[in-house]
């Protein structure tokens, strides 16, 4: 299976949002996922031990979004704590 360029991805308009009764929360959905993860992920590389890096850097974009989630949920209720018991 070829990848083409992994570093330098070529995006595209993706797959078509099916039909739903909220089609503007759709279509924010599948926008946001056609921004990190514009090609569909290839079954072959999970088996490969060897294209390690290159999966990795094939998930760039959900490592991004995950660690800022993580930097939010750890400090929000961390700086919420220090303003409510810290107020001067």
């Amino acid at each position: 299976m070829e990848l083409g360029n992994i570093s330098q991805p070529a995006y595209g308009p993706g797959p078509h949002a099916p039909g739903s009764s909220t089609p503007g929360l759709v279509r924010m959905v599948h926008g946001f996922l056609r921004l990190v993860q514009p090609n569909a992920l290839p079954i072959a590389l999970c088996y490969l031990s060897f294209f390690l890096f290159q999966l990795l850097l094939y998930e760039l974009g959900f490592l991004v979004c995950m660690a800022i989630g993580l930097l939010f949920i750890i400090l929000v209720p961390l700086v919420g704590c220090c303003f409510c018991c810290c107020r001067c």
